[in-house]
């Protein structure tokens, strides 16, 4: 009995080996996807955050002490250069401009009786030089009170659009004190800051005397029917975000833009001849990337490669390939530097045909 069992159970083991051995046998060998990274002119469009100022945005503020009398415009109204905007009630300083006036009228009359003894030499010319001084100092005086009376008119110093009153009629207004602002919008300073990196490509690649052009897309995400050009960069890097400040220009002829609104900068950076790869092939070890190169004796070797720019699903390659070599699209990990593989080529334009790619 011991003896049948002991033979059926060997026989058991081996038939489980069998099946195991040819179950080894029978399973596929693995083959990888394999491409070559494409050679093509193509653009990217880097976007930044921006700030919309108008060109200029000014506070309007009283310049005398007195009671607001009159306001002559509305919010959101525009207005022309020396449109009166608000009377600040003008009785006190209309008696000082008359008191002044009197003044000034009695000491020219001093002045001619006394230059008429000196003629006479009557008086010495001592007292002349005096009523002089005294005519000239009422003239002062007067031509001061004829000021402080028309500053009590508020008037607008360019052309704009009056933004929301600070004050209402009848207010005691105290001098200096913030009655609203006013913004000449018939252009636009769009602010946008940029990375250090980004600025050098940029003074390297801008030629002398040229402007860059760029596009605003607005906070609705539609862009800005007209283009504006960066005119102008700050003098200093931020230190702490490493970028700079750029500022363009953009017409604003139906007055679409308002001073404080936000958008986005779009620059359109043109790459004659670039060598693109999907960012699927690539891997990510330490904060550098690296692509599996395919050799002729079909062994895969680690490669780092330089990213130049990055567009969506895809990335441009500064250095680390060209567009003969082999890389391993699929299963990075499954693999390791040196390993020998077995692969399936295809060819990179069917590849990126289910990617996007912006050509020129």
């Amino acid at each position: 009995m011991n003896k049948i069992l002991t033979t059926t159970a060997l026989c058991s083991v081996l038939f489980y080996a069998s099946c195991s051995s040819d179950k080894k046998e029978k399973e596929p060998e693995t083959k990888f996807l394999v491409t070559n990274p494409i050679k093509a002119d193509t653009s990217i469009t880097q976007d930044y955050v921006c700030q919309i100022h108008a060109i200029s945005h000014i506070e309007v503020r009283a310049q005398e002490r007195g009671y607001l009398q009159k306001i002559y415009v509305d919010e959101g109204q525009f207005v022309k250069a020396g449109q009166l905007l608000f009377q600040i009630m003008p009785n006190l300083y209309q008696a000082e401009m008359q008191k002044a006036e009197a003044e000034t009228r009695y000491a020219e009359i001093e002045y001619q009786n006394t230059k008429r003894l000196a003629d006479g030499n009557v008086v010495a010319p001592n007292e002349l030089a005096m009523a002089k001084a005294k005519y000239d100092k009422a003239k002062a005086e007067q031509a001061l009170a004829k000021v402080h009376l028309q500053f009590t008119e508020i008037r607008a110093p360019f052309d704009g659009i009056i933004d929301r009153f600070q004050v209402r009629l009848g207010s005691l207004i105290d001098e200096g004190q913030l009655l609203t602002t006013l913004s000449d919008n018939r252009q636009m300073w769009v602010y946008f800051n940029v990375p250090e990196a980004e600025y050098l490509t940029y003074k390297t690649n801008i030629k002398k005397d040229s402007l860059m052009k760029v596009n605003l897309l607005m906070a609705n995400n539609e862009q800005y029917e007209y283009p504006g050009v960066v005119e102008t960069i700050e003098a200093d890097f931020n230190n702490e975000t490493g970028n700079i400040a750029f500022r363009a220009t953009f017409p604003n002829p139906k007055s679409l833009l308002r001073h404080g609104e936000t958008g986005n900068i779009l620059i359109q950076q043109a790459h004659k001849g670039a060598i693109i790869i999907p960012q699927k092939a690539t891997m990510e070890i330490m904060d550098k990337k690296y692509v599996y190169v395919v050799d002729k004796n079909n062994k895969v070797k680690l490669t780092l490669i330089d990213i130049a720019a990055e567009m969506p699903d895809l990335y441009i390659i500064k250095s680390g390939l060209t567009e003969n070599d082999k890389i391993l699209l699929e299963g990075m990990r499954k693999v390791k530097d040196g390993d020998q593989i077995k692969f399936e080529y295809e060819d990179p334009k069917t590849v990126m045909n289910h990617l996007k790619l912006a050509s020129e």
